[in-house]
C-alpha cells in the first residue's frame, strides 16, 4: 500500500512537471524547456550510478582527458568538455563520501610534508583572492585547483592500490593519445607534414601545438616504462615500439621547440635520478638562474636583449623559424621578453600577494617597456605570460612562488627518495618516470602556463598522487620486511 501511495506522487509530480514544460515552452516558443521533465528523470539515475561507480567514472576521465575540447560556456567562461565536468562530478561526490564516512580519507597523505606543502600552497591561493583586483577571477581558478587536485591527487590513493591499477591507469591515457597522434599525423600529411599545416590538424582535441606535444612527451615516458616493464615478447614488444615510433613521429612534426628540450631533459633526469644527484643539479640550476636574473637587471643588461621590432616576424618555414630563434629574432620569443619584463614589474609592484590569481591578463599591459614591443603583443589570444612561475609570483606574490616552487623541486626529489628506498623493481620504475615527466612538465612550463590546462595541470597533479601512493608502498615495504627480521633477532 505504501509503495502505490509512494509510486502515485511520484506519477503525479512526473505529471505536473511535463505540464509546466510544456505550457512553458508553448508559451515562450522556446521548445528547450521540454527538456526539464527528462532531466527531472534521469539526474537522480546519473548520480546514483556515479555515487556506487565513482571508480568507473575516474577511468572515464582518464580516458577523455586527451580527447576533451574547449568550448566557450559563455564570453568569459570556458570548459574543457567532457572531462570538466566529470571533474567536477567526482569532486561532488568525494566530499560528499568524505563528510559522510570520513574514515575514508587516504590518511598515508597527511604522514608526508608534501601534502603539508599541497595544503599550503591552497591556503595562500586562497588568501590571495581577498587581495586580488578581480576576486570573482580569483576564486574560479581557487575553485578549479580544488576540483583538479581532489581526482588526481586524493582519489588515486582509494583507487590504485596495486600494479594493475598502474598498468591500467597508463592504458587509459596512452591510447587515447597515440589516437589522436595518429589521425593528427594522416591529416597532416595533406599539408606536407608542413610547419603551418600542424595548426590544422590538432583541432578538436587540442587548442596548439604546444599543448599537444607537451602533453605528448610526457605521456611517451610512460609508454617508456611501459615498455621496461612489459615481458618481452614478440606481439607486446612490436606493439610498444610500434607506440613508440608513433609517438616520437608525432613530437617531430609538433615542430614545438619546448617539447623537444624537454625531451632531452627527461632523458638526461633519468640518469640523474639513478645516479642520486637531482639535489645537487637542482641546486644548481636555482643558483645559476639566480645570477643570471641578477646580471640582467644589473645596469638594465636586459635592455641589451630589446628585440628589433621590424624583423622580429614569424616564419611559416621551420628552418628559418629556428633561426630567429637563434638569433634572438623570432616573434614568439620577443613577445616572451616583452611579457616577463611586464611580471617582473608587477611584482615589484605588488610583491607580498600579487594582483590575485588569474589576473595577468587584465593588468599587465600598463607595466610592459615599449622597446620590446613585437607586432603580436595585442595579444588577441588572452594569452598568459609564458612561465609558470613568473605568473605564480605576479599573481600570488613572492610567498606563492615560494610554496609552488617548495611543492614542485620536493615532488622531484622525492621521486629520486622514492627509486633509491622502494625495492620493487615496478614501483622503482614508476618512480623515476614520474620524476622524468615532472622534469619534462618543469620544462615546457618555463616556456608556457601549462598547469592551469587541464591537459598538463592533470598530469602533474596525478604525479603527486603517484608519490603518495608510491610513499605508501615504500611503508608497507619497509613494514613487511621489519616483520620478517625481528623473528630471525629474537632468536638470536
Amino acid at each position: 500500500m505504501l509503495f502505490l501511495k509512494r509510486y502515485n506522487l511520484l506519477f503525479v509530480t512526473a505529471s505536473l512537471i511535463f505540464i509546466f514544460s510544456l505550457m512553458t515552452a508553448i508559451a515562450l516558443c522556446n521548445f528547450w524547456w521540454l527538456l526539464i521533465p527528462f532531466a527531472w528523470i534521469l539526474i537522480p539515475v546519473i548520480f546514483n550510478y556515479a555515487v556506487s561507480f565513482t571508480e568507473q567514472l575516474f577511468w572515464l576521465m582518464l580516458i577523455f582527458l586527451p580527447l576533451s575540447t574547449e568550448l566557450m560556456v559563455i564570453d568569459s567562461l570556458g570548459l574543457d568538455f567532457p572531462d570538466e565536468p566529470l571533474l567536477i562530478l567526482i569532486t561532488g561526490i568525494f566530499i560528499v563520501k568524505m563528510i559522510c564516512k570520513p574514515s575514508l580519507f587516504p590518511k598515508h597523505v597527511l604522514k608526508t610534508p608534501l601534502f603539508f606543502l599541497l595544503v599550503l600552497h591552497l591556503f595562500w591561493i586562497f588568501i590571495c583572492c581577498f587581495f586580488s583586483v578581480n576576486p570573482i577571477l580569483s576564486i574560479k581558478f581557487f575553485l578549479a585547483k580544488i576540483w583538479y587536485i581532489i581526482p588526481f591527487v586524493l582519489l588515486p590513493q582509494i583507487i590504485i592500490k596495486s600494479q594493475n591499477d598502474f598498468k591500467k591507469l597508463a592504458l587509459c591515457l596512452l591510447l587515447p593519445i597515440l589516437f589522436v597522434v595518429m589521425q593528427a599525423l594522416i591529416r597532416h600529411s595533406f599539408y606536407n607534414f608542413s610547419f603551418e599545416g600542424i595548426k590544422q590538424v590538432l583541432d578538436p582535441y587540442f587548442r596548439n601545438h604546444v599543448n599537444y606535444s607537451a602533453m605528448l612527451v610526457c605521456l611517451l615516458a610512460v609508454l617508456w616504462s611501459v615498455r621496461k616493464l612489459t615481458p618481452i615478447n614478440q606481439f607486446s614488444s612490436a606493439l610498444i615500439n610500434a607506440g613508440i615510433v608513433i609517438g616520437l613521429a608525432g613530437l617531430i612534426f609538433s615542430f614545438s621547440r619546448g617539447a623537444w628540450i624537454a625531451l632531452i631533459l627527461g632523458v638526461f633526469a633519468g640518469m640523474i635520478i639513478h645516479l642520486k644527484k637531482m639535489k645537487i643539479i637542482l641546486i644548481g640550476s636555482i643558483v645559476s638562474l639566480s645570477i643570471l636574473i641578477a646580471w640582467l637587471s644589473i645596469n638594465n643588461n636586459y635592455l641589451k636583449f630589446a628585440p628589433d621590432y621590424q624583423h622580429t616576424i614569424f616564419h611559416t618555414d621551420f628552418g628559418e623559424h629556428l633561426q630567429a630563434t637563434v638569433t634572438l629574432k623570432d616573434v614568439s620569443n620577443a613577445e616572451r621578453f616583452y611579457r616577463w619584463i611586464a611580471a617582473v614589474n608587477m611584482i615589484i609592484e605588488k610583491p607580498i600577494t600579487g594582483f590575485g590569481p588569474n589576473n595577468f591578463y587584465d593588468n599587465y599591459k600598463s607595466f610592459t617597456r615599449s622597446r620590446f614591443k613585437t607586432w603580436v603583443s595585442n595579444n588577441p589570444d588572452h594569452s598568459s605570460v609564458h612561465n609558470y612561475f613568473l605568473l605564480t609570483a605576479l599573481e600570488q606574490g613572492v610567498t606563492g612562488l615560494i610554496l609552488f616552487s617548495a611543492l614542485f623541486f620536493g615532488m622531484i626529489l622525492k621521486t629520486q627518495q622514492l627509486y633509491n628506498q622502494l625495492h620493487n623493481k615496478f614501483y622503482r620504475t614508476i618512480a623515476i618516470t614520474t620524476g622524468i615527466v615532472l622534469v619534462m612538465i618543469g620544462t615546457v612550463i618555463f616556456l608556457s602556463d601549462l598547469i592551469e590546462t587541464d591537459k598538463i595541470g592533470s598530469l602533474f597533479w596525478l604525479n603527486l598522487g603517484t608519490i603518495f601512493i608510491l610513499q605508501d608502498k615504500l611503508t608497507e615495504e619497509q613494514h613487511s620486511i621489519a616483520t620478517r627480521v625481528l623473528p630471525f633477532s629474537d632468536n638470536v
